[in-house]
């Protein structure tokens, strides 16, 4: 039989407690159970949520597993996946809201907190690029390039011809080191140089460089590097 939120006392239920309580009172393992629903063959659906927590160690585990590491747990499928992924998008689209309305300047802790949203928790090194309008608010964000960051790996005449794609007035580079040092290496600043130069052909400037490593987010214009 599978067992759902409606096995458990009223007041005890999730979605109930949330109602009368507000969704900050909920533990992690509630929250984990609203999204999926009902539990499967031998566990109520917050003892499925619960072990989701065991198995990946947090809720960041669990929503950044891949869909082969989550579809092996007994009781999750592609759609139980699908809507996980589905609740995180809602998240990182909300964090950008601010960055279409205002300079990504006047709005740079909404900014760290999208591009850790977008890139903590990747298992590779990616590069993108936030394409900015003439009044520094965001157009769009791409993700051009995954692998190791050097030269061989990223390409700035891409770049270049992404950004005249997008009509971008200006754009921050940014990349994430999933090893959680945020310190930025060599080619990071050979690259970075490299990009300045190649925008400087077609009248685009390069306001930053991001590197994100877990909750930290380094600025090489900050640091004087650009």
């Amino acid at each position: 039989m599978t067992l759902t939120l409606l096995h458990w006392p009223l007041q005890e239920r999730p979605r109930e407690r949330l109602l009368k309580n507000g969704p900050q009172q909920l533990s992690d393992t509630e929250l984990l159970a609203i999204i999926l629903r009902s539990g499967t063959r031998g566990l109520t659906v917050l003892e499925l949520a619960g072990s989701l927590l065991t198995h990946f160690g947090s809720l960041r585990g669990v929503i950044s597993a891949s869909s082969h590491e989550l579809c092996a747990i007994p009781g999750i499928g592609k759609a139980r996946y699908c809507e996980l992924q589905a609740a995180m998008e809602i998240c990182r689209r909300q964090l950008a809201e601010p960055l279409f309305k205002r300079s990504v300047f006047h709005c740079a802790e909404d900014a760290k907190f999208y591009l850790r949203a977008e890139l903590r928790d990747l298992k590779r090194e990616v590069f993108g690029v936030l394409m900015l309008d003439s009044q520094h608010q965001l157009i769009t964000f791409r993700k051009l390039f995954s692998g190791t960051i050097n030269a061989a790996a990223v390409y700035p005449r891409e770049i270049v011809k992404q950004v005249i794609a997008d009509h971008a007035a200006a754009i921050i580079l940014v990349h994430n080191h999933p090893s959680g040092n945020p310190t930025p290496s060599e080619a990071d600043i050979r690259l970075t140089r490299d990009i300045k130069h190649a925008m400087a052909l077609v009248d685009v400037e390069v306001l930053d460089h991001f590197i994100v490593a877990d909750n930290q987010v380094c600025s090489l214009a900050q640091q004087g590097l650009m």
